[in-house]
Parts: structure tokens; sequence; C-alpha cells
């Protein structure tokens, strides 16, 4: 097989999908909507979207860029049903932190306030709520954000897992940062902060009680000041995304869609820790679909990328920053992986989700 695809991407038809979980037509919610992938695209795109509508909610980014006063702020909010609720290297109160204000650092915003609400089911120990807030108030500490406003609700015994978390942050947008897929052109060059797949079988393997040889630390943090690092060397960079559901395949393929362009990966150029590599080995995973939690791709013009690339790895949060790939011409929506063995494979959205409740 050659090192170029000249395939163009089928058309895709949802509604005659003979797959195990056919999207329009699925009648119920099923774990796979929550996942990150064509699923939960499909679930927004039919159902939220057309309930909702406006201009803000069309963007589709990790976090809306909205104008109010006159300034140009970045609004984002998540939720955090994980399990369990602490886990090598973070707990439930981290992600709920981390995983907002980085939302807010993909749109070039740095957070400046959260809002926190628990959902916690009744039974559960005040002692095990004191911990996650612990946690999650040192995590703000850590990132430099406010927890100014929140909400408490209970819900019966068996109607949930302990607790649950959701926030919403905000952020200012500097003047001269515009962050978002369809400003990436063929050429860009492709960049990610490091490891991939860490986060996700962290979790798995306290979970699941599986053993790897080693324990594997999840790369949970905020990654606002590293963020930052790379705005300072240029404002122009073209879009950032932090991998989480779905993965690095899930982040590439949406801005591969969003920006019609196409874009090819090396393979042995992705950082997969051995640790991560043996795991998705033994349970038949694909180390692109697993989730991150302290990682970001970013797709940077090409005259910049070194510059980019050195501030990157000049950071604590980027030692480990490679150049994966480029936007290319050909293709144009599709992910295509160049393979050690000199050929090459579509990378395609995932359907649902390989590992439920990693965030």
């Amino acid at each position: 097989m050659s090192d170029t695809v000249d395939l163009q991407p089928p058309a895709l038809d949802p509604a005659a999908w003979t797959c195990p979980a056919p999207l329009r037509d699925q009648p119920r919610i099923v774990m796979g909507h929550g996942g990150g992938g064509a699923l939960s695209a499909e679930l927004v795109r039919h159902v939220f979207a057309p309930a909702f509508g406006g201009e803000a909610l069309a963007q589709l980014g990790d976090a809306a860029a909205v104008s109010l006063g006159g300034v140009r702020l970045a609004f984002s909010t998540d939720s955090f049903v994980v399990r369990p609720l602490f886990f090598p290297g973070g707990s439930i109160g981290d992600l709920a932190v981390n995983g907002t204000v980085n939302d807010l650092a993909m749109s070039g915003a740095r957070a400046s306030y959260l809002s926190c609400g628990f959902i916690l089911e009744e039974g559960v120990e005040t002692e095990t709520v004191a911990r996650v807030a612990e946690a999650l108030g040192a995590a703000a500490r850590t990132a430099g954000v406010e927890v100014a406003t929140g909400d408490t609700k209970v819900v019966e015994a068996g109607h949930g897992d302990g607790v649950y978390l959701n926030t919403a942050g905000i952020g200012l947008i500097p003047a001269d940062v515009d962050l978002r897929p369809q400003r990436v052109v063929p050429g860009d060059v492709v960049i990610v902060s490091g490891a991939i797949g860490v986060h996700g079988v962290a979790v798995m393997s306290v979970r699941e009680g599986l053993e790897f040889g080693v324990e594997i630390q999840s790369d949970c943090a905020a990654l606002g000041t590293l963020v930052e690092a790379m705005l300072a060397v240029t404002p122009d960079l073209h879009v950032l995304r932090d991998p989480t559901r779905g993965g690095l395949a899930a982040a590439l393929n949406e801005i591969a869609a969003a920006s019609g362009t196409g874009v090819v990966v090396t393979e042995r150029e992705i950082p997969v820790p051995p640790a991560v590599a043996n795991a998705c080995a033994v349970l038949g995973l694909d180390p692109l679909y697993v989730a991150n939690e302290g990682k970001l791709v970013a797709f940077v013009p090409r005259p910049h990328a070194d510059a980019v690339l050195d501030a990157m790895r000049a950071h604590p949060l980027g030692r480990e920053s490679r150049i994966i790939g480029e936007a290319v011409e050909d293709h144009p929506g599709m992910v295509v992986a160049r393979t050690g063995l000199g050929g090459t494979r579509v990378v395609d959205m995932p359907i649902g989700e390989q590992l439920p409740r990693i965030c």
C-alpha cells in the first residue's frame, strides 16, 4: 500500500446504517451516547442543537466564545461521573477542575471563575464528600482559578455512584487569539503535548482490578499555563483540542471534519508509553481512542511549528511534545495514519466508547 490515500470519504447516511448501535434510529440512550464519538455527535446534532439553537452553540467547540460588554469570553460546562471517585494520579475533584479549565484553555482563555454542583447519593459517607471537595479546592488553587458559586442536590440511594459533579467556567480570550478548526489549512503541523492513553488506562486498571506490572498514573492536569506559553510564541495558532472522550482519534476527526482538510499522522511518532501499549494490546484497544485528561493537540502554521514545539518542551506539561503529522489537501474530512510497515490506515471517528466512565 502506498503512503498516500486518494480515496474520498464515502457519503454517510446514518439513517441507513445497520451497525449494532444505529444512530438516529436508536430508541433509547446507550452508554455510547456519552463517549465523545459518533453517537455523541449525533445526539447533539439531532436532539440538542435543534432544540436550543443559537450562534454560540453552533460553534460546537470545547468552550463557546461569546462577546459580552465589549469583551470576548470563553464559557464552558462539563459533568463528571467517573468511577471510582479516586484513582492513581487524581480524583473526580481534580477532573472537575482540570476538565473545565482545559476546555476554556482550548479557546485561548485563562480560566477565572468556576461554578461547582455536587449531586450526592443518599448514604455516601460525609468523609468521602469532604475528600472530593478538598481535592477540587486544591486543584482550583493549582490552576489559579476561583470556585465562585455552587449547588448541592441529593438523590435517593441506588440512583447514583456516591458523587457526581458539574462545573462551569468563564475566562477572557485575548483580542488577538482566534482558535477554531475552520482556520486549519493544508500544511499545518499537528503537535501532541505528550503521551496519550494514560488517563483511560489508569482509571480502568483500578476500577477493574487489573495489573500491568507497573502502576499507571493519570495525566490529569490543568493546561492553561502550557497554552499561554504557546501563545506567547505566536497568537496565530489555528486550533487546540484536549483529546478526552474518544481520545486523539476523535479530536483529529472533529478537526478534519470541521476544517474540510485531511489529516495524516505517523504512528511511530505518536508517544504511547509501553505500559499503555501493553495494556491496550492485552485488552484489544487502540491507544488512539483512549481518553486523556492532561494532553492537548495543536494545529500550528508550519512557519511557527518549531518555535511552538520548543516552547512546549520547555514547559513541565509539554516536555514530551512531538510533531505527529500534518493537515493535507487530500481526503478532506478523513484522518489517515501511516503505519510502521509503510502502509496507511483510516482512523475513523469512534462509534461509542471503549472505556466507560473515565470522566
